[in-house]
């Protein structure tokens, strides 16, 4: 990265884009904890903050959602949405024997699945057994429950075929309309200009722009991510004049 600006308000959908190699993932890895920047600064809410690992940005009510989901496949649905964070029993059995409350567990589960919408067979069915939309449902709804701030989404619906990908950006509008903001990293346009509020447009470690789907139009924001148009400090979108050179040997 190099001077990437970043900017995420409250209660939108923000699309991160770019081609591959840009620096989207370190951004998003900075964001969450995983990458320590070497320069820079964060600010939430108004205070600025600083992350020594994934979990600083999660106690600050950041929540990620990476491609490989992080699920237990061979656990319940409700382990999962609790894994890392298990609720104990109250009184001595939780306390000295650590004894799990997996009824309070699978009560709170079912409660954020109803709220998200998000329809399974039993809260108590592995996760093994559902389909990739589902368990990107788990993923998400994980997301949501214990997200107080951000919640920030890698490539959600890259494997996931037209209906499955429909619900899943569903889902993501669900949790804008709680007024949580999301971060949608994603290469497929279509679903970045059905979902998103606005679009940062990341190039070469740094963004350079920062597009409105009701503004701009989808060859635009290509053009502006490979590098064929540049956006200027007015919003107005030109095409790049690029100076060509050669040094010639015989």
């Amino acid at each position: 990265m190099d001077g990437a600006d970043f900017d995420l308000y409250p209660g939108e959908v923000l699309a991160v884009v770019g081609d591959n190699g840009a620096g989207k993932s370190t951004l998003i890895k900075t964001l969450s904890g995983a990458v320590l920047p070497d320069a820079g600064e964060v600010w939430l809410d108004g205070k600025r903050v600083r992350f020594h690992g994934p979990l600083d940005a999660r106690k600050a009510g950041i929540e990620t959602v990476y491609q490989d989901l992080a699920l237990a496949p061979a656990q319940d649905i409700a382990t999962n949405l609790f894994l890392g964070r298990e609720r104990r029993n109250p009184g001595i059995s939780g306390f000295l024997f650590r004894k799990l409350d997996s009824k309070r567990m699978r009560a709170e589960a079912q409660r954020v699945f109803d709220e998200l919408g998000i329809g399974i067979t039993s809260i108590q069915q592995r996760v093994e057994t559902l389909s990739g939309g589902q368990r990107q449902g788990v993923a998400v709804a994980r997301a949501a429950a214990f997200g107080t701030k951000v919640v920030i989404m890698d490539e959600p619906t890259a494997a996931l075929g037209v209906a499955e990908s429909a619900k899943v950006l569903e889902l993501i509008g669900r949790i804008r309309d709680r007024g949580l903001p999301v971060v949608l990293i994603s290469h497929n346009m279509p679903h970045v200009f059905e979902i998103a509020d606005r679009i940062h447009v990341h190039r070469l470690g740094r963004r350079v722009a920062v597009a409105a789907p009701a503004e701009h139009s989808m060859n635009q924001v290509v053009g502006l991510l490979t590098g064929a148009l540049v956006m200027g400090e007015d919003g107005a979108i030109t095409e790049a004049q690029h100076a060509v050179t050669a040094g010639l040997d015989q």
